[in-house]
């Protein structure tokens, strides 16, 4: 359901670092200006996000988010805002700005207000879910039989998934990782890039692959990204291991879209999951993935056919299944095509797609509630 006219949107988000939820929020803001609508953001004045959207030429409203009064003004303020500027749809994304953000929508009449899910830990309250917004979206239809469990509206939600932009994975510079690394052209590599935090598996990851280091000598992790002391206890447990040599990590890296052609496949052991972008960027550049049956990570890849699923804290399968794809280049090459052309081709991880269902879905509540 197209809309009649280009909606006036406002995005608001509360949390002032920059991850995942936040290059939805930007990916997403982008494509809806491209698609001809009028997108503006609420955040903090400190937030990277903020910053960000604004070198990029959108208009973004600040204000500070923290603490009981800064709550009750942030209510007036916004419900000023967005009296003054007429918008159809308030789209927030983490609970503080929802708090705000939806309650001032509520006082200003605002007719669609949106809650966005983006993560798939527990709820504790179905506040900002069902009594302040009136719709949900989700990052992938785990998080949404997730709420619906839990008691919002199965008609009410709305699945978009992330988008992942393949053109920059395309005419990005090459870069050969094993001469900058100094192994030899027929070393096999296996990449995971992972902000460095405990439930992304890190751990567990390098448990798995340690006796297959010691077995196959042109075997090698690659971990990319950052995060203290994570970063610390992993180099320590690398050298507890002595596999320096195999083990390589590289910190924070800008130039991701360049590594991902020099890894042979792709392996994240995460624990929780409210969808794995990780997952589409790495199946877009053709990679074959290996991760852990859980979250939304089985909708980002097609498990037996572009990678392996295993179950959470199961090492030998984890151990099993990276070790299927270092023995078998063919069915990783095969694996990898497979994966290149779902994530490229299938309609949900498209920029396109993702602005798409998202206006769908403002269209259709904007029919409902009105």
């Amino acid at each position: 359901m197209k809309p009649l006219r280009p909606l006036k949107i406002l995005h608001t988000e509360a949390a002032t670092d920059f991850g995942g939820q936040e290059q939805y929020i930007l990916r997403l803001m982008r494509e809806l200006r491209r698609q001809g609508h009028n997108v503006e953001a609420l955040c903090q004045p400190q937030a990277i996000l903020t910053k960000v959207l604004r070198e990029e030429g959108f208009t973004v409203h600040t204000l500070p988010m923290d603490g009981f009064k800064g709550m009750v003004k942030g209510i007036l303020f916004t419900r000023k805002l967005l009296k003054a500027g007429r918008f159809d749809i308030v789209n927030s994304h983490s609970r503080r700005d929802t708090l705000i953000g939806a309650s001032a929508a509520r006082l200003a009449k605002v007719p669609v207000i949106v809650r966005t899910r983006h993560l798939a830990k527990k709820v504790g309250s179905l506040l900002s879910y069902n009594i302040l917004p009136n719709r949900v979206i989700t990052p992938s239809e785990y998080v949404k039989q997730y709420l619906i469990q839990k008691g919002v509206a199965a008609e009410a939600i709305e699945v978009v998934y992330p988008s992942i932009d393949a053109e920059i994975l395309d005419t990005a510079p090459k870069l050969n990782l094993r001469a900058a690394l100094q192994l030899p052209p027929e070393s096999v590599l296996v990449g995971c890039v992972a902000v460095l935090r405990t439930e992304k598996g890190h751990q567990e990851l390098i448990e798995a692959m340690a006796p297959l280091c010691h077995r196959y000598p042109d075997l090698h992790l690659v971990i990319v990204g950052g995060g203290q002391p994570n970063y610390d206890q992993l180099q320590a447990a690398i050298h507890a291991q002595k596999l320096a040599e195999q083990m390589h990590m590289l910190g924070t890296r800008t130039d991701v879209p360049s590594l991902l052609p020099n890894f042979d496949f792709f392996a994240l052991a995460t624990h929780t999951e409210a969808s794995g972008t990780a997952f589409v960027e790495a199946g877009a550049a053709g990679l074959a993935v290996v991760g852990t049956h859980v979250g939304g990570v089985p909708e980002m890849m097609q498990a037996n056919k572009s990678g392996l699923l295993v179950p959470l804290f199961d090492i030998v399968a984890l151990r099993e299944a990276i070790e299927t794809l270092y023995r078998q280049p063919e069915l990783r090459q095969q694996m990898g095509q497979i994966g290149r052309t779902f994530c490229r081709s299938d309609e949900r991880f498209t920029p396109y797609a993702m602005g798409q269902r998202t206006i769908t879905a403002y269209s259709k509540w904007l029919k409902e509630l009105q």
